[in-house]
């Protein structure tokens, strides 16, 4: 999304209404991409260096990796879930599934869980890339509406053109029935035997579930496209609370997973806001205004600093975890979708113009360096506007109330090699996907 592109449809007519990512828990006990976003505590700044590999494969990557024993795993839009050698860059195994795989994996006990747009989430042997069990949801399908965002025509059924994950599971650890929990697409959340795929209880939402759950507590902690985040009892599946969020429009829907810390629930809208809610109470403490940007992105809080990506502003921004006064911005080249992932003091975050970045976050946004993908080298002249992500520039005078329009430009920003899966740090290595179908292993300076 483009903030000259809403203030267009908006001027043009109507406006109406993209994901994310990160469940913490208590313990970092299992291997998520979305889980605890704080990798080390290495005192020195540690830009990027060489390019170790990447590896090709035959679509889209929204997913976000994971690493364990020498093994990365990351879906892709072509179906599979791949199983990726880590130090060769060579493929160990791979799994295939009905659907793009947008959701992002999660191990736990030698198995490896992801959601596919075939609507089965997937359990599945890490040593050898065997099924061992698979659930149905009641459908798994990108967010859409009639007339979109306002685009023309009207009365057609449009899919949201910003809508890039699927949920992706959590683990609770309990050792005799662990349960795995993840939202739909169908509006439910679901729990599961995490051992044996059985289902345990559904909480039903209003609306799609493309973010994923936190477990905090004994409460899951969750969004959804209807505008609510909620808070829903682990045990029983029982709404404990929900807070709701703006439902301007343009402007309606949860797609941040969120992060939780000091008993403080973090998380960002389309609305657009960030928000600081009381996890016991879902009471609003502070709410940070993003200036008609969507926050897609899920935060990272360290230090008492929360870090989170905006849209339209193309900005990391670091804010005060107590009071959500803004401590520093840096800006990117295009939005930031990408959740960051913090090493000691750099932020590792992509944008969707296939930058990847390096952030001394000590710096005040002042020392970085980025990595671009082989696309956007090849690209970017003649997508970009002076080096920016511009759509109105990248539309060349075409008529932008057509939805058909908006997905021609967004077809060239992909062109690109966007970067909106979140990255993992791994034995002096960060890895992540890219639009242009490739998983990279970008080495560390040391």
């Amino acid at each position: 999304m483009n903030k000259s592109f809403i203030v267009i449809i908006l001027s043009l007519f109507l406006i109406t209404s993209s994901s994310s990512v990160f469940a913490q828990l208590e313990k970092n006990t299992t291997i998520s991409a979305f889980q605890d976003r704080v990798f080390n505590n290495d005192p020195k700044y540690k830009p990027l260096g060489n390019q170790k590999w990447a590896f090709k494969t035959n679509g889209k990557i929204f997913s976000s990796p994971i690493v364990q024993n020498g093994i990365v795993y990351i879906g892709s839009e072509d179906g599979f879930l791949y199983a990726i050698e880590e130090q060769s860059g060579k493929l160990h195994w791979k799994f295939k599934t009905g659907g793009a795989v947008h959701s992002s994996p999660v191990i736990f006990k030698n198995l490896v869980y992801i959601g596919s747009f075939d609507g089965n989430y997937y359990a599945i042997d890490t040593k050898n890339g065997h099924l061992k069990w698979k659930f149905k949801t009641g459908g798994e399908n990108w967010f859409g509406e009639k007339g979109s965002l306002g685009m023309k025509p009207l009365d057609m059924y449009m899919d949201d053109l910003w809508d890039f994950f699927l949920s992706s599971p959590v683990i609770n650890l309990e050792e005799e029935n662990p349960s795995l929990f993840f939202g739909s697409s169908d509006g439910n959340v679901y729990a599961l035997n995490a051992l044996t795929g059985e289902l345990k209880w559904t909480f039903k939402a209003n609306g799609s579930i493309h973010c994923s759950p936190v477990l905090y507590k004994n409460s899951l902690y969750i969004g959804s496209w209807d505008a609510n985040l909620y808070a829903i009892d682990a045990e029983t599946g029982k709404e404990r609370w929900r807070f709701e969020t703006g439902r301007k429009s343009g402007f309606t829907g949860i797609q941040s997973t969120v992060a939780v810390a000091n008993d403080m629930v973090y998380f960002g809208a389309r609305d657009p806001f960030f928000f600081a809610v009381n996890a016991e109470t879902g009471k609003l403490v502070w709410k940070y205004n993003a200036a008609s940007s969507w926050i897609l992105s899920s935060a990272v809080v360290v230090n008492n600093v929360v870090y989170v990506g905006t849209s339209d502003s193309y900005l990391l921004l670091g804010l005060d975890a107590k009071t959500g006064t803004e401590l520093f911005k840096f800006k990117a080249n295009g939005y930031i979708y990408s959740s960051p992932a913090i090493a000691g003091k750099t932020a590792y975050f992509g944008d969707f113009t296939g930058n990847f970045f390096a952030l001394n976050i000590e710096s005040s946004g002042k020392e970085w360096n980025s990595f671009s993908t082989e696309n956007r080298k090849l690209f970017a002249p003649g997508i970009l506007n002076n080096d920016l992500l511009d759509f109105r520039y990248a539309a060349k005078g075409s008529n932008i109330s057509l939805y058909s329009n908006n997905k021609k430009v967004m077809d060239e920003f992909y062109k690109l090699g966007p970067i909106v899966s979140s990255p993992f740090v791994a034995n002096n290595t960060v890895y992540f996907g890219s639009a242009d179908g490739n998983c990279y292993a970008i080495e560390l300076q040391k």
